[in-house]
């Protein structure tokens, strides 16, 4: 089940931080539940996705998204993920969520996700690619940053980051 009740707490909690920015870095923290895990006693790697959302959804309130989504009755949508886990988290393990605007291109906003460890250690790193959309398709990223009134510059998107949406380019849709 989607966690609601976590997304509210992450709402609650931050509704009268600072604003941020698209290259501002958003940092939370949480905690592995029980409903979590999986059959080897580790944070589930598409709950871990699933957890990456209230980083997203914070980050996004914070920078005023969510007003400019109300206002116009936009929605979001994940175009694509590239993630690269290499820790394991425990069940009751603290973690930090950091979420940062990496940039964006004519369709798309880039995300980048990282859960790091209480000792210190990344556990996961995701890239999301990410839309606005409303009922006719993809909002231009220009627009939506225009209408949140968000002063970020675009910056250029990392070479490895260049590379898997060039792999992605190359991949067959639908597939084969």
């Amino acid at each position: 089940m989607y966690p609601f009740l976590r997304l509210l707490k992450e709402f609650v909690k931050f509704r009268n931080a600072a604003p941020l920015d698209f290259n501002d870095t958003h940092i939370s923290h949480h905690r592995v539940w029980p409903w979590d895990i999986d059959q080897f006693m580790e944070l589930n790697n598409g709950r871990t996705l699933m957890l990456y959302d209230l980083g997203r959804f914070t980050m996004g309130m914070r920078a005023g998204l969510m007003k400019s989504l109300r206002r116009n009755g936009w929605g979001l949508a994940v175009a694509g993920v590239c993630v690269r886990y290499r820790r394991r988290l425990r069940p009751f393990e603290r973690f930090e969520m950091r979420t940062k605007g990496l940039g964006w291109d004519d369709r798309f906003f880039y995300i980048d996700q990282q859960i790091w460890k209480a000792n210190g250690e990344c556990a996961n790193h995701a890239v999301f690619r990410t839309a606005v959309t409303d009922r006719n398709g993809m909002i231009s990223p220009e627009v939506v940053r225009l209408d949140v009134g968000s002063e970020a510059a675009n910056q250029e998107l990392p070479g490895w980051v260049k590379q898997w949406l060039a792999a992605e380019d190359n991949r067959p849709w639908p597939p084969q």
